[in-house]
């Protein structure tokens, strides 16, 4: 006799479908082929003592089970359940009339109970896609399921509940949710009202989330560069919901959803340490990850001591920087990544932390400095719009017991930018933001007058500012326009850009 069952395999952020076919003849064997990897070979041992402790039987036959498409790896105990169901169909403990019409997966214990798994929703994506009526999962994963519309989620806690519903004996109501409740403005932990002084960072970073530009703070330990980071989510444009999908998608297959979670509608901060390698910056495995890149896809990505990072993980991020994904390539496979992040990276500004410092001196050698700041590679500052100096607060404006403006405030500007840019862009699919102009639509949209392009002349030539920071001061300048609803960059908003390329001086560290 031979059964049906479908499952999915996840390969990068996305799910394909596997028929799982199970057949019994005669003999007392056990074979499972179709490139199974050794914890969905140990599911045979999972499966036997959950039918024993539940009181079904597990038929004394030849059981042959073939995981199609055969050329793709299949891992991970989630396949527990769609095997056990097969087992139980081809020994006609479950009927197989609703089989051809879900997708399920789970993993049994030896209880007979289901655990959470990995990669719910581009499961429950692909179900659909597949024209597959509903999809059975472990009932703490059903949530997060439940946010494709169309698909019936049946959420169940052990595998006696499915095989009664498979059976028709009992009926579970597939789980609902609201996504128009979802999608909504969340409360973040960290708000810029409780910032005291620090207004020129503040200013930055507005400029930053409005033009979705990547930010360098260089600053003396205790100045507040951290503090300053973790507040920039509370700036940034609610996300939509195919950023909102995007990013779930890539939570469920990192396993970091935890339970009973729907949907991730606020933007994502990491904050990995400054010993990450390489693959824990941009994934991998031998069947790939998503690393904190990934992570950070539709929110921002902080690295903290960046010049103490590995010189060669840093230079990771140059090309998804540029691209916005990442490709991981491997002898078998190459899985694709987003990687959609607003890069925020700090420093000191020297070994001992004090160059520059108002009140300290800095105590190290001559040339000690410069040699600190070639750390991070020229190609890779060239991918940071803003570099700010970040001074100590004053003990007068630390003292002061006046809260400062909200971060639901300082958001509406930066949303009313980000407006003016999308319908600016509108025409050119894939760029949504003043940073991710070419130099074509630089040349098209950051027109300076006469008096702007002398001043960024003199600029250039006085300052000792590098070949490099001249799209970078544009692309800042021409944001600055947009947050004061110019449509043409004035003179001001180019002095105001120039004043963000610090580390382009040719002083600074000498």
């Amino acid at each position: 006799m031979l059964v049906k069952t479908f499952g999915c395999a996840i390969i990068g952020i996305n799910a394909i479908i596997v028929t799982i076919e199970v057949n019994s003849d005669k003999g007392i064997q056990f074979f499972m082929v179709g490139l199974p990897d050794n914890s969905v070979k140990e599911s045979h041992q999972r499966i036997i003592a959950s039918f024993s402790n539940l009181g079904y039987k597990f038929p004394k036959k030849r059981i042959t089970i073939n995981m199609a498409p055969a050329d793709i790896r299949k891992e991970g105990a989630a396949y527990d359940l769609p095997l056990a169901i097969g087992v139980m169909a081809v020994s006609e403990q479950v009927s197989v009339s609703l089989l051809d019409q879900y997708v399920i997966m789970g993993e049994l214990s030896l209880d007979g109970n289901l655990n959470p798994i990995r990669g719910v929703l581009p499961m429950a994506i692909q179900a659909k896609k597949a024209g597959y009526k509903g999809i059975i999962v472990p009932k703490e994963n059903a949530l997060e399921a439940a946010v494709v519309d169309g698909i019936d989620v049946i959420g169940a806690e052990n595998l006696t509940q499915v095989v009664d519903f498979l059976n028709g004996k009992t009926t579970i109501e597939p789980e609902h949710v609201d996504l128009d409740s979802l999608i909504q403005e969340d409360n973040y932990a960290f708000d810029f009202q409780d910032v005291k002084g620090q207004e020129n960072i503040k200013r930055a970073l507005e400029i930053a989330a409005a033009g979705s530009h990547n930010v360098l703070l260089i600053g003396s330990p205790g100045s507040g560069k951290t503090m300053l980071a973790r507040r920039l989510p509370s700036i940034l444009p609610p996300m939509t919901l195919a950023e909102a999908l995007e990013t779930t998608k890539i939570h469920s297959v990192a396993g970091l959803m935890g339970k009973n979670k729907t949907l991730l509608t606020t933007r994502p901060f990491r904050s990995p340490h400054h010993s990450i390698s390489d693959a824990g910056l941009c994934g991998g495995g031998s069947f790939p990850q998503p690393g904190e890149i990934s992570l950070a896809n539709n929110g921002v990505l902080f690295l903290d001591e960046v010049p103490e990072i590995q010189r060669h993980t840093l230079e990771i991020l140059r090309q998804p920087m540029e691209d916005r994904e990442i490709t991981i390539s491997r002898a078998k496979m190459s899985v694709c990544f987003p990687a959609n992040f607003m890069l925020v990276a700090a420093m000191n500004p020297c070994p001992c932390g004090y160059y520059n410092h108002p009140d300290r001196e800095c105590v190290c050698k001559p040339g000690e400095v410069q040699k600190y700041l070639n750390k991070i590679s020229g190609p890779l500052m060239d991918r940071i719009d803003l570099h700010v100096e970040v001074l100590p607060v004053p003990y007068n404006e630390l003292s002061d017991t006046r809260r400062g403006e909200p971060s639901v405030e300082i958001r509406k500007r930066v949303i009313k930018a980000r407006k003016i840019q999308e319908l600016r862009f509108k025409e050119f699919p894939g760029i949504y933001a003043n940073a991710q102009m070419t130099t074509k639509l630089l040349q098209r949209y950051c027109v300076l007058d006469q008096r702007s392009q002398e001043a960024l002349r003199n600029a250039m030539q006085r300052l000792g500012l590098s070949a490099r920071a001249y799209d970078r001061i544009l692309k800042v300048a021409r944001t600055i326009a947009d947050l004061d609803d110019s449509e043409n960059i004035q003179y001001g908003h180019l002095a105001e850009a120039i004043n963000y390329r610090s580390l382009d001086r040719d002083n600074w560290g000498s």
